[in-house]
């Protein structure tokens, strides 16, 4: 029999209704008690508007207090929580609408008009600017949950094609923020700093876990380094997640020491290249750093801080909300695959895509790692972006922390193009303020990597094409790179 668990925003306001829930920028902070009181007033709306327990609740919207509101809104009318990403286009969205079907459409000013135009094409209701207008009457609002209902609906960011509706049920999100807990540790007076969208299970978990846990979120609206930088050094911050792109912004806005409060700074997103941790490390920054998915509630193994340093390049251990493992034998890279009360049940209709995943109870995850016999896992790529060069294995992430190794690359995305003779080739695109050429760059890749790795091409980008979690689209690279070279020679 599944458990219920107590409605965490419900829980946190009787138990600690004067404690900082939200803050964001110059606003005042909101405490529990005021957090929940503006709940209770946008879910009684949301039920007027037509959301019931299992009904879907869609967001079109960027991070703010308002739309924080409404997902704790959200759940006291046990209906599901989907946000959506306000970066795509409004047929990307209507594609969304369409698998989810919600009975209330949500939005903020800036997104109107393209919550307006994706909800027309998809057929869903007419978007509501958030925050909604106060209504008369009171709804049947809930105060617990069945720990298998689902909390929310998280599309996948479609790197590899159409996104994909993960669900994610209230247990899911209760054990990963308990294992996460466990590992980091927990202090009362944690301010945990959200600067990914919170249409990211990375960003959405961080409200989510601070209402679990009783503590505080700032709220940053968009990512902007320089602001990043000032609040970790000025505020009472503990803790901060990043991508390694938003990492390296960091680090480049400035060259001055971070000193503040800061007892962990979560990084994950895919493979970190050890220079950026040396980096950060040496501005004073706790690193540690962290591999997870959107089908595990965001971490599924973490370094801990005591072992941020001695095991520089690793993922961590498992954290205790996943089993992980790798698909092969023992010492050698293999697709990870991770059991446990944190993996989503499956894709929101979508049995077949639900059935292709899983194997014998395991996700199969699609990226590729080693486990030492510690325990450790360091992740080496995306199963389907390893390249495969006269029969070797080419890791793309591998080759490009060589190349971000070299003075003046801020960004590389290493891809396969076909080859007739060695099936494909590498190469290498890059951005940087100066030059990039090959031969100059070559003697430092040839101490680090082996000849068949080394890039046959690299090209200068000005940006390269990256979700809004800040993982850079390969196959958008790969395209382009195939215009650009249409007319390399072969070699290896």
């Amino acid at each position: 029999m599944s458990a219920m668990l107590p409605d965490w925003l419900t829980h946190r306001a009787r138990a600690l209704p004067r404690v900082t829930a939200i803050s964001s920028g110059r606003r005042r902070g909101l405490s529990y008690a005021a957090l929940y009181e503006y709940a209770v007033r946008q879910a009684n709306a949301l039920a007027e508007a037509g959301a019931a327990p299992g009904e879907r609740v869609a967001a079109i919207a960027g991070t703010s207090r308002d739309f924080v509101i409404a997902m704790h809104a959200t759940s006291l009318t046990d209906a599901i929580f989907v946000p959506l990403n306000v970066r795509l286009t409004a047929a990307e969205l209507a594609e969304q609408l369409r698998n989810c079907e919600p009975a209330v459409v949500l939005c903020d000013k800036a997104r109107e008009a393209l919550a307006t135009e994706a909800a027309a094409l998809a057929g869903a209701p007419a978007p509501r600017r958030l925050p909604l207008p106060p209504v008369a009457e009171e709804a049947a609002l809930v105060d617990a949950h069945d720990e298998d209902n689902c909390h929310s609906i998280v599309y996948t960011s479609g790197t590899a094609g159409n996104a994909k509706g993960v669900m994610l049920t209230y247990g899911n999100f209760w054990a990963s923020a308990s294992a996460s807990a466990l590992n980091l540790g927990l202090d009362p007076s944690d301010r945990w700093l959200a600067c990914l969208p919170l249409h990211h299970v990375g960003g959405l978990s961080i409200p989510i876990r601070s209402a679990i846990y009783g503590t505080a979120v700032e709220l940053h609206a968009q990512f902007v380094p320089e602001a990043v930088n000032r609040a970790v050094r000025h505020t009472d911050i503990t803790l901060l997640s990043v991508v390694p792109t938003m990492l390296r912004r960091m680090l480049n806005a400035d060259d001055r020491p971070f000193d503040g409060a800061l007892r962990a700074v979560l990084v994950g997103g895919g493979p970190v290249p050890a220079v950026l941790l040396e980096r950060a490390t040496a501005r004073g920054l706790p690193v540690v750093q962290t591999y997870g998915l959107t089908e595990a509630c965001s971490q599924v193994t973490t370094l801990a801080p005591l072992e941020a340093m001695s095991h520089l390049g690793s993922a961590g251990r498992a954290l205790l909300s996943a089993d992980v493992r790798v698909d092969a034998p023992a010492g050698e890279a293999g697709e990870i695959l991770i059991r446990g009360p944190a993996v989503t049940p499956g894709y929101y209709r979508d049995p077949e895509a639900t059935a292709r995943a899983f194997a014998d109870g395991w996700l199969q995850t699609g990226d590729i790692g080693l486990l030492d016999g510690d325990g450790f896992l360091t992740v080496l790529d995306r199963r389907d972006d390893v390249i495969v060069s006269g029969g070797e294995n080419v890791y793309p992430a591998e080759v490009e922390a060589a190349l971000l190794a070299y003075p003046g690359i801020e960004g590389a995305a290493v891809v396969g193009l076909p080859d007739e003779e060695w099936g494909q080739r590498v190469v290498a695109a890059v951005v940087s303020q100066l030059p990039v050429e090959l031969a100059r760059v070559e003697p430092l890749l040839r101490s680090r990597l082996a000849g068949y790795k080394i890039p046959a091409a690299i090209e200068r980008f000005d940006a390269l094409p990256a979700t809004s979690s800040g993982k850079v689209q390969r196959r958008f690279v790969r395209e382009q790179m195939a215009e650009r070279l249409a007319t390399l020679p072969t070699s290896h």
